[in-house]
């Protein structure tokens, strides 16, 4: 899916479309027609799309014949005015992507298509992989939650259900699949937009002993006032609900506490403030204080 938010989409402006060469990472002659892998000059994990100019990034089931979901060529054709020629990107949302041509729907095609033009460049995925759990609040809030996190490069997000919460999908067995769903479609444009070449996991609902288990032992924290500051090692925090974390939560599930400073924040700002130090602990953007694990 193509990215949706037209602040972002203000400062990408329109790009002359890239030869092969000035894909970064891509070597002539390393793939062959049809869309074989290419490397790094290194023969490591090819560049992330965010280094190519492209007006856009969508999705697609089959990189060797990308076809436009019906919105994204909407998306494309009426709302970003693409121009023949323009480069698109293409991506499975797996790691892998390739740069293509935009080509506009003619009188005898409904729809616009597009051409590859250039080798699919596969991306390792960050390690260690990062979770970030959080329980609902009423209205467009998860959504909001879940397209920052994406944005961010959270890659698992889950929606936890917890004693003080006020909005409970678990209650109506149709809501929850239908409120995940929104939240991978969300998830899906939000990493279009930000050009990344995975989607994020969306998963719930679960109990804190439930998501727990998937971490395994010492692998989930639980944000808290007071808690010290995280580290690099903490893969997976846990943000409560508006009213905190009930006393069995905070002490019986024995899970160590992260802080997010001396403040309270509200509970969704508590997750996207969390997603964005652990994913800029990961990629060495910022390190640890003094007060912080290693």
């Amino acid at each position: 899916m193509a990215g949706r938010d037209a602040g972002q989409r203000g400062g990408t402006g329109r790009a002359a479309r890239p030869t092969r060469a000035g894909v970064t990472g891509l070597r002539a002659g390393d793939a062959e027609e049809g869309g074989a892998e290419a490397t790094g000059a290194d023969g490591g994990a090819g560049a992330w799309p965010a280094s190519v100019p492209a007006l856009a990034q969508v999705f697609v089931g089959d990189l060797a014949d990308p076809v436009l979901e019906p919105d994204d060529a909407h998306h494309l054709a009426r709302v970003l005015r693409a121009e023949p020629g323009e480069t698109v990107l293409a991506a499975d949302g797996r790691g892998a992507w390739r740069p293509c041509r935009y080509q506009a729907g003619g009188s005898g095609r409904a729809a616009p298509v597009l051409v590859p033009d250039g080798d699919v460049v596969t991306c390792a995925r960050p390690e260690p992989l990062l979770t970030v759990a959080f329980v609902p609040v009423k209205g467009d809030r998860p959504e909001w939650v879940v397209q920052k996190l994406t944005e961010v490069g959270v890659d698992r997000i889950v929606v936890l259900r917890s004693r003080r919460s006020v909005v409970r999908w678990d209650r109506d067995p149709s809501q929850a699949p239908r409120a995940l769903g929104r939240l991978q479609r969300v998830a899906a444009s939000a990493a279009a937009q930000s050009r990344r070449p995975w989607i994020p996991e969306v998963a719930g609902v679960l109990t804190l002993a439930e998501l727990a288990a998937t971490c395994g032992p010492g692998g989930l924290a639980l944000a808290e006032p007071g808690g010290p500051p995280p580290g690099r090692a903490q893969r997976a925090v846990a943000v409560g609900p508006e009213g905190g974390w009930s006393d069995d939560e905070r002490t019986g599930s024995g899970l160590p506490t992260v802080g997010l400073g001396p403040g309270v924040l509200r509970a969704e700002t508590a997750a996207v403030a969390v997603g964005t130090l652990l994913c800029a602990l990961r990629s060495g953007v910022v390190r640890p204080g003094a007060g912080g694990a290693a």
